[in-house]
């Protein structure tokens, strides 16, 4: 699910990107890639172009607030029990590194524009996005200096000018039932009744 996500995310980057520079030859202006691994050395076995505006993720967080306590779901006259939908937050660092210092901050201008323009997508307003995805938020996260400082330094890469985005409502749903029983319709307590 976070591989759909983040690769739908890249498409409509990607196209709005081509808009943008006039390019029509189908070219890939950002990619998934691990950003740590853009120098040259690594380049190669990343198997990306080092040339390019890059989409990594580099936090994954478990949205509680989001999630139901209840390990059932009531289905007519039966109970089925099953872990609760676990909803995430992915956290994207949208980089760019270009020949070019000014193109690869045009890049990233581009692409903060484009998530103002659209943060949310859903069926109605992008009907491609992948099955088992309601909706996708985006919203700009600013990092303190020192923040910034140790994600570039945890990735063990040179900075480049960058922008994360938190995106909300990734949701993980295994269809595994741990169980299936009846509704219960009466409790008998002390040879007394009780119903529902």
């Amino acid at each position: 699910m976070i591989d759909l996500a983040i690769d739908f995310i890249c498409r409509q980057v990607n196209a709005y990107l081509c808009i943008k520079l006039n390019i029509t030859d189908g070219s890939i202006l950002i990619q998934p890639a691990n950003i740590s691994w853009n120098d040259n050395e690594s380049t190669a076995s990343n198997g990306k172009d080092s040339s390019n505006a890059f989409v990594s993720l580099v936090n994954i967080e478990e949205d509680r607030i989001s999630k139901t306590p209840q390990n059932y779901v009531r289905n007519g006259n039966d109970i089925i029990y099953k872990n609760p939908k676990l909803y995430l937050n992915l956290y994207l660092l949208f980089s760019a590194n270009l020949t070019s210092y000014l193109e690869s901050l045009k890049r990233l201008s581009y692409i903060i524009q484009f998530f103002q323009y659209k943060n949310v997508f859903n069926s109605v307003n992008s009907p491609d996005i992948p099955p088992g995805i309601n909706e996708l938020v985006l919203d700009l996260i600013t990092l303190s200096y020192q923040d910034l400082n140790n994600l570039w330094g945890i990735m063990g890469s040179k900075y480049l000018p960058s922008a994360m985005y938190k995106v909300r409502l990734i949701n993980i749903d295994e269809n595994f039932n741990m169980g299936i029983s009846g509704i219960i319709k009466e409790v008998v307590v002390n040879d007394k009744t009780l119903q529902q």
